[in-house]
């Protein structure tokens, strides 16, 4: 059974799965989906017509404009922003407010296990591949190649990691989890396990 905090906000053309948990101040929008055993921090917000795969990890404060997608696994950390608008601006060229008509969103997609650290920002439109990792307040503006180690402004890659989430290590000519032991190799920019 889900359990939402009395103090978030939640649409009631939102769709919740089983076992989510929506804590307080969090605000889930319409058509928003949150898919089995997802857990939402303080002060999220999930935009309209989002759609978060099973058991994603969205820290507090942590922002996720429409139209993002997260597939399974997905961690987003604490008050890390993904973006939805190439031309941000308030107002039109004649000076009117914009309004939802005025403008087109775009979003940021992440594949299976991805992870998104703390402060990080994605620039919509991008693409975090499946398992790969965005330090700690970096500024992601490319998309990002399954297990993938990105940082910086603007993001660039530095290394690989596993689906346990560490640093491979390059032996011989093959790249190896120190936790798990998974063994990569890699051709054409992409790491695929070996075996």
């Amino acid at each position: 059974m889900s359990h939402i905090e009395n103090t978030a906000d939640v649409s009631a053309g939102a769709r919740i799965g089983a076992d989510a948990r929506i804590w307080h101040l969090a605000q889930v929008r319409e058509g928003a989906e949150i898919g089995a055993g997802c857990n939402i921090g303080r002060g999220a917000y999930i935009g309209p017509d989002v759609i978060l795969g099973k058991n994603c990890k969205i820290q507090n404060y942590a922002l996720v404009y429409e139209p993002a997608r997260l597939e399974d696994g997905v961690f987003i950390g604490p008050a890390a922003v993904l973006t939805n608008d190439l031309y941000p601006r308030a107002i039109n060229t004649d000076g009117s407010l914009k309004d939802g008509s005025d403008w087109h969103a775009v979003g940021v997609t992440l594949r299976e296990g991805a992870s998104v650290g703390a402060r990080a920002v994605c620039v919509a439109p991008v693409e975090i591949g499946a398992w790969a990792m965005v330090a700690a307040g970096s500024v992601v503006n490319k998309d990002v190649p399954a297990h993938a180690l990105v940082a910086g402004v603007p993001a660039k890659q530095i290394g690989w990691v596993g689906k346990s989430g560490h640093r491979l290590v390059l032996e011989g000519d093959e790249w190896v989890c120190p936790a798990t032991g998974e063994r990569y190799s890699v051709a054409d920019e992409q790491l695929a396990p070996v075996g």
